[in-house]
């Protein structure tokens, strides 16, 4: 039924096979019974398989059990999403927050909740695949500015003549690792009297001390600024949240569909989520290792040739040119004992290498990838 599409694929280059680990996530997994150096997790700070979150979520499931067998609204949480959800709130220096069931989940029902078909949608062009499906989901237009481009999103906004006008971007872009100018959006929002949305999922534990990307540009939370950000990458667990003033949270509550029509996470995870929390306030020995392991690894593949696309943070795209030299270098890291997939379109426009520092990775770890690299023919 489907045979002629996916033989198109196949013909591109473009075919996607999974490979399932054997071994925990961390800077070192199995796969087919052989040991990798990990460069393609998110697991930031290496907190995924922490002694104190693992402890946390087995007390979890000995009070609550396991499944949440219904959503939020029918009863299928506990006094632990509340206390996550105030975390988050004090983490974040807002009134409110909500947890959604992942990042995707979060974009997709936010963003339809707080826009209306009178509003217009303002969105980076590298933003996030959920972003762009959230954007699509609402009754909002929705304005491409080009990539990080203040003078476009200026000028596309200052035109504009609706009602209501929201600007979302990422803060980290997540397969390009540089970062969002928002500075200067923050002063055209407020000059404009737009709402500021913000994806977090990148910064969090990364930027701001861990805080994310607000400190990181020394701006205050506001009641026009929305915060979006995830559990799942530096704080190794799972979901997603909204975080903001009292009435968008209410408001997110009543009206995203992908929050009130799922089922509950699991508390087990949410404890998970609230020790991670608990870490990333201890965390600066963590952060300061990851931007050194950052540094280290951007310094050298430069320096042997690389160009890493503008890259600022632990996300290092390698530039490889076409489809077919970014499988050849990926299979070559692959045998030499580095997992670090291709990424291609339609993920991305340009295909590269997407290495991902954390803090966990070893000198060795690192060596090894140098390696491997210098091997390469670009």
């Amino acid at each position: 039924m489907f045979s002629e599409k996916l033989r198109i694929l196949e013909e591109n280059s473009l075919f996607r096979e999974i490979k399932d680990r054997e071994s925990p996530q961390g800077p070192r997994i199995n796969l087919n019974g052989m040991e990798y150096v990990n460069f393609s997790s998110n697991d930031y700070l290496g907190l995924a398989n922490h002694p104190r979150i693992i402890d946390k979520m087995k007390s979890a499931l000995d009070d609550y059990g396991y499944g949440s067998a219904a959503s939020r609204l029918l009863g299928g949480g506990t006094k632990l999403h509340r206390e996550l959800e105030e975390r988050v709130a004090k983490f974040k220096s807002v009134e409110s927050s909500l947890v959604f069931n992942s990042g995707y989940a979060a974009n997709t029902g936010i963003i339809p909740a707080i826009t209306d078909e009178d509003d217009v949608i303002y969105s980076d062009e590298f933003n996030h695949a959920s972003i762009i499906d959230g954007c699509r989901l609402s009754r909002a237009r929705t304005l491409i500015f080009r990539h990080k481009d203040l003078s476009h999103l200026e000028d596309l906004i200052s035109r504009g003549d609706s009602a209501r006008k929201i600007v979302i971007t990422d803060t980290v872009f997540s397969m390009d690792g540089d970062i969002s100018p928002l500075r200067g959006i923050f002063d055209i929002c407020k000059k404009n009297n737009a709402i500021l949305y913000i994806d977090d999922a990148h910064g969090i534990g990364v930027l701001g001390n861990g805080r994310g990307a607000l400190p990181h540009f020394n701006i205050e939370p506001q009641p026009w600024i929305i915060q979006m950000g995830t559990f799942s990458k530096a704080l190794g667990s799972f979901g997603a949240f909204v975080a903001g003033s009292r009435e968008v949270v209410e408001l997110t509550l009543n009206a995203a569909r992908s929050f009130i029509f799922s089922t509950a996470l699991p508390s087990c995870i949410i404890a998970g989520s609230i020790a991670a929390l608990g870490l990333i306030d201890k965390g600066s020995e963590l952060i300061k290792r990851l931007w050194a392991n950052r540094n280290n690894v951007a310094d050298n593949v430069k320096h042997m040739g690389y160009d890493i696309m503008e890259s600022e943070t632990p996300i290092i795209p390698l530039k490889t040119g076409t489809i077919e030299n970014t499988l050849k270098i990926s299979r070559h890291l692959y045998e030499e004992g580095i997992f670090a997939p291709a990424i291609r379109p339609p993920t991305v426009a340009e295909p590269r290498i997407r290495i991902t520092v954390t803090a966990a990775h070893t000198e060795n770890d690192l060596e090894r990838l140098f390696v491997a690299l210098r091997k390469v023919k670009l």
